[in-house]
C-alpha cells in the first residue's frame, strides 16, 4: 500500500483535520514536557522551529538536556536522527559525506554523511573550523549538498539544532554574524528551578530502576501531519495592523533613532528581511500552538527576543557599556507602540 501523499505547502487542512493536528501536537508537547523537565521554553521553541521550517541555535551550560530534547523530539516523529560532535579536527566530508572508489565497479560511489538525516544535532558548533561551519550553514540555506560535480537534495523535513557552550571559549571558532542569520532562532536556556530539579531527580531514579529496555516505543507523529500542520500555520489570519507592528519592530532595529537617539547609536546593524520572515513565521507558529487561528501582537512579542537577539548587533560603544542583543531587543519592544 502506498504511503499517503504529503500535502503541498499551501494546502490548508480542513476543520476536522485541523483539530486532529492540534491534538497531535498537543500530545507531542506533553510527551516532551514529561521527559524534558524544566525546559518548557526549549520544547516550545523546538516545536515552533518544526512548524516554521527553520533551524535552532541553542546556547546553554552543559547538562541542561539540550541533546535529550532534540533526541526526544526525533523519537516522536517518523524521522531519523543523527548527532555530530563538532571538534577542531572535523572535516566537511565528515558532515556531508564523500565519494568512495569502488574498484570492483570501476566507479565512485557517494556515501552520504549525517547531514542527510531529517533531524540533525550539531553539538558545540563553535568548536569546528570555518569550513565545516560553512558546509552546514550552506546546507541549511540551500537544502542541498554539493560534492564534486554532483548535487544531492536534503530530506523534505530537515531540522538542525546547533548548540553552543557559553563557557570554555578557548579554542572555539565563533560563528560570523552573517552566518548566524541562517538560524531561525537563537535560544538561550538556563538552570531549572528547585521544583523542576526535584522532578529531574525523580525521573532519573525511575529510569535507572526500570531500565531503558522496559520503556514502550513512543507513538510517532507521521511526517504528513507535520507538513499539514505547517500548511495550517501559514493559513492562519495575520491582521494588517499586526503585520505593520511586526515590520515596524524590524525597521526600528535598523533605525532606532526615530524612537530614541541614544538607542540608535547603540545599534550597529539591524535585522534583515530574513528576520522579518522569521518573525512572522514564528509568531504564526506560536499562535497555532496556543490553538488560535489568528496572530496577536503578543505572539510577535513572545518570539521576538529569540528571533532578533542574533540579528540586532550592538555598536562597539554599546558593547563597552554592557549592551547586548537581548537588551537592545527589550528596548525596541518597549519603545515601538502596540497597534
Amino acid at each position: 500500500m502506498d504511503a499517503p501523499p504529503i500535502p503541498r505547502p499551501y494546502d490548508a487542512p480542513s476543520a476536522p483535520d485541523a483539530g486532529r493536528l492540534h491534538d497531535a501536537f498537543r500530545g507531542l508537547r506533553e510527551a516532551l514536557a514529561g521527559q524534558i523537565v524544566g525546559q518548557a521554553a526549549l520544547i516550545e521553541r523546538l516545536l515552533i522551529a518544526l512548524l516554521a521550517d527553520g533551524h535552532l541555535l541553542v546556547e546553554g551550560a552543559p547538562g541542561l538536556a539540550k541533546t535529550s530534547a532534540i533526541r526526544a523530539l526525533a523519537a516522536r516523529l517518523e524521522a531519523d536522527f543523527a548527532r555530530v560532535q563538532f571538534t577542531p579536527d572535523l572535516l566537511p566530508a565528515d558532515l556531508t559525506g564523500t565519494e568512495v572508489w569502488r574498484p570492483q565497479d570501476g566507479r565512485f560511489e557517494f556515501q552520504p554523511g549525517p547531514i542527510f538525516h531529517p533531524i540533525l544535532l550539531a553539538d558545540e558548533i563553535n568548536r569546528a573550523p570555518a569550513k565545516v561551519q560553512s558546509a552546514l550553514l550552506e546546507a541549511m540555506g540551500e537544502r542541498q549538498v554539493t560534492v564534486g560535480r554532483a548535487t544531492y537534495a536534503l530530506p523534505a523535513l530537515f531540522l538542525v539544532m546547533a548548540t553552543q557552550n557559553p563557557i570554555e571559549q578557548e579554542g572555539t571558532f565563533p560563528l560570523p554574524e552573517a552566518q548566524l542569520d541562517r538560524f531561525l532562532m537563537h535560544v538561550r536556556i538556563g538552570y531549572p528551578r528547585a521544583e523542576a530539579e526535584t522532578e529531574i531527580l525523580r525521573l532519573a531514579r525511575n529510569r535507572a530502576r526500570e531500565g531503558a529496555l522496559d520503556a514502550p516505543a513512543p507513538e510517532r507523529v507521521p511526517l504528513a501531519d507535520v507538513f499539514a500542520a505547517r500548511a495550517a500555520v501559514l493559513a492562519i489570519h495575520l491582521a494588517p495592523a499586526v503585520e505593520r507592528y511586526l515590520i515596524e519592530l524590524v525597521l526600528a532595529s535598523r533605525d532606532a533613532s526615530r524612537y530614541d537617539a541614544a538607542l540608535g547609536r547603540r545599534i550597529a546593524w539591524g535585522a534583515s528581511p530574513r528576520g522579518s520572515i522569521a518573525l512572522e513565521r514564528c509568531a504564526r507558529a506560536h499562535a497555532w500552538l496556543l490553538g488560535r487561528d489568528f496572530v496577536t501582537p503578543e505572539d510577535v512579542r513572545a518570539v521576538a527576543p529569540d528571533v532578533l537577539r542574533h540579528r540586532v548587533l550592538p555598536s562597539y560603544e554599546a558593547t563597552a557599556e554592557g549592551w547586548d542583543g537581548d537588551r537592545l531587543v527589550a528596548e525596541l519592544l518597549r519603545l515601538v507602540p502596540l497597534p
